[in-house]
């Protein structure tokens, strides 16, 4: 599942309600001005690809574009729309929140390591809230085993070290 969400009635909310699909591109660290002039909040019918100096490509799973210069995108349709709470009380709500299943994943195959993702070396983008961004690279990721439960369910502990390959 792929969520985001919109404050008022842009052009992406009016696109996914329009058509039931949309596309998740990955925003990296060389794509950052792109990404942020994409959010401008223009007229309809303008092209933000362009606007932005980006190239729509298309998806062979669903109608919507995706980033071309994105490392990879995910292709969803639409499962949900929520009306979000207002910032104050007693006004009316201006936010919707947006889920998508995803249908299919696009991935540049040049960029794949041994046939893995090696998404760290992308550098993707984290939006934190406000106007700040963060970044992930190779030097901030690492992996770490998840808690073992016991059998009764009552405690848990923990295997020290990096990520052993095993799900728990």
């Amino acid at each position: 599942m792929v969520m985001f969400s919109s404050a008022g009635f842009k052009d992406s909310l009016r696109n996914v309600l329009d058509t039931g699909e949309f596309t998740c591109s990955m925003a990296t660290w060389d794509l950052r001005e792109a990404m942020n002039m994409s959010s401008a909040a223009v007229a309809p019918g303008v092209d933000e690809f362009a606007l932005a100096g980006l190239t729509p490509a298309a998806s062979p799973y669903v109608r919507a574009p995706f980033v071309a210069e994105a490392p990879a995108a995910l292709a969803c349709q639409l499962w949900q729309t929520l009306p979000l709470p207002p910032r104050r009380e007693g006004e009316a709500s201006s936010y919707t929140l947006v889920i998508g299943r995803v249908v299919g994943i696009h991935i540049r195959d040049e960029l794949l390591v041994d046939g893995l993702v090696p998404t760290a070396a992308w550098q993707p983008l984290a939006r934190m809230g406000y106007m700040d961004f963060s970044v992930v690279t190779p030097a901030t990721t690492f992996t770490m085993n998840r808690p073992l439960a016991s059998a009764d369910g009552h405690s848990a502990h923990l295997q020290p070290g990096p990520w052993d390959g095993v799900y728990r």
